[in-house]
């Protein structure tokens, strides 16, 4: 079946009108260290939007012939668009919701560009920065609302189940009028914004915020789903995941696959840091009646590997949204008192104390990947930020283009550690293959990593 091809010229509204020949000349640059390859997988992942694919290579491969150009004419900034996708069309007229995630792609490129670079030791408090002004750049921090902004985690291959579970739960939480935040996917990330655009509707909310935090790797493998009203790309997925609780009252999360296992592993890693023992952050995990079992295993998952003290930083509760919404409401309160009492800001959480451990950007290779200290001899924070690299390394072998092409040239990537926890690691994985969480069903999953156990500390080097 062919795809149905456009050819379009577009003005920016707003902002980013025009652009200095110098920024025109890094985004068109083609050269192995240019920004175009950049620039284009996360513009084509944008007129892709709505689509059910978790494949980064191969959306790129169907639109090879796609490209992109900028225009400096008489009155400012043009976008030419040559044999882009036509789903992102209607009558010849691009959709409007696309065109401006188009343009917050170009605003967050060329700000990362332009204004942030650092080296990947860099000091805790400059990253925190960056992730700060990015937000800022963006127009995501909004300084006259209570908290009120819930993100929400969870996996893009799910149950339909689990989907309708997850848009109650938005619903209930737009009647209450939270605002929802996301990885911006399909999934668990569309669910709960799709229902709460329903609650706000009733409500008469009309400047509800559907926001979605993605970054370049990613993107691609999981275009923004047609809710999004705002964008915000970030460089790497350490800034992207340190966004997320730096802009979120709470966190509800989804079942989800090993993404989900990810994200559950930082937060309870930062969170487990004594800086941050009396900081108020609602951490809810939810599901339908069916998914009881998935997070009986988390929780057993965590409970044996980072301990009880990591269980208590979050509250399970199955089928049941109302009790969801309402408990996060309830802890919305709290983070306001507390926040008001330290003169903290209510857009972004400055007191959260992030280890460099957290913040280092981890590339992940064969050669990263077996290194990763997976075993016990090391702090409960320091497991749970090895282990969220695991995870994050599977996530890309899975989808990224990048780590797909790892995969395809090298063989799998290979993870050693105490028997123990990689026995606990492994069962999570199958369960997670069992289930269909790694990827869209359609096809049989073949693993790209391969548990190896029984591996002395010594021989495990630390990343």
């Amino acid at each position: 079946m062919s795809i149905e091809r456009v050819n379009i010229r577009l003005t920016p509204e707003g902002q980013l009108a025009v652009l200095s020949k110098s920024e025109v000349a890094k985004l068109l640059d083609t050269s192995q260290s240019g920004l175009y390859r950049l620039y284009r997988k996360c513009s084509l992942a944008v007129l892709n939007s709505g689509i059910a694919m978790d494949n980064a290579k191969e959306l790129l491969s169907q639109y090879e012939s796609f490209d992109l150009r900028l225009l400096q004419v008489e009155r400012g900034l043009r976008l030419e668009l040559v044999n882009a996708p036509g789903v992102a069309f209607v009558e010849g007229k691009i959709i409007r919701g696309i065109k401006e995630l188009l343009f917050a792609v170009l605003r967050d490129i060329i700000y990362v560009s332009n204004e942030v670079d650092m080296p990947d030791d860099a000091d805790s408090d400059e990253v925190t920065n960056a992730v700060f002004q990015i937000l800022r750049n963006a127009g995501a921090l909004r300084t006259m609302r209570p908290p009120n902004l819930v993100v929400c985690w969870g996996g893009h291959s799910i149950s339909l189940e689990e989907y309708d579970y997850s848009k109650e739960v938005g619903y209930q939480m737009g009647l209450r009028g939270l605002d929802i935040c996301t990885g911006c996917g399909s999934g668990a990330m569309k669910g709960p914004m799709k229902g709460a655009a329903i609650g706000h509707a009733k409500q008469r909310i009309d400047d509800g915020r559907y926001l979605g935090i993605s970054e370049p790797g990613i993107i691609a493998a999981e275009p923004p789903n047609p809710i999004i009203n705002e964008l915000v790309i970030m460089p790497d997925i350490e800034k992207r995941l340190e966004a997320f609780v730096r802009v979120a009252h709470g966190i509800v999360v989804f079942p989800g696959g090993v993404g989900t296992a990810e994200e559950i592993l930082y937060l309870i890693g930062i969170l487990m840091n004594p800086e941050n023992q009396n900081l108020p952050f609602p951490l809810i995990f939810t599901g339908p009646a069916s998914a009881a079992p998935y997070f009986e295993r988390i929780d057993r998952f965590i409970g044996a590997t980072l301990g009880r003290e990591a269980q208590k930083m979050y509250h399970i509760i199955i089928d049941d949204p109302t009790a969801v919404a309402s408990e996060m409401l309830v802890g919305m309160r709290r983070v306001r008192k507390f926040r008001k009492a330290k003169d903290d800001a209510y857009y972004f959480n400055w007191l959260m104390n992030i280890e460099p451990e957290f913040q280092r950007p981890f590339r992940p290779d064969h050669v990263s990947m077996g290194q990763l200290n997976l075993s016990r001899d090391q702090a409960p924070y320091l497991l749970a930020a090895n282990l969220r690299r695991a995870f994050s390394g599977i996530v890309a072998g899975n989808v990224k283009e990048d780590g797909i092409r790892a995969v395809e040239e090298s063989g799998v990537f290979e993870l050693h550690g105490d028997a123990g926890i990689m026995g606990l690691m492994d069962e999570l994985l199958e369960s997670f293959v069992v289930q269909q969480r790694m990827k869209l069903p359609g096809g049989q999953y073949t693993p790209c990593y391969r548990i190896v156990d029984n591996v002395p500390v010594a021989d495990v080097g630390t990343h």
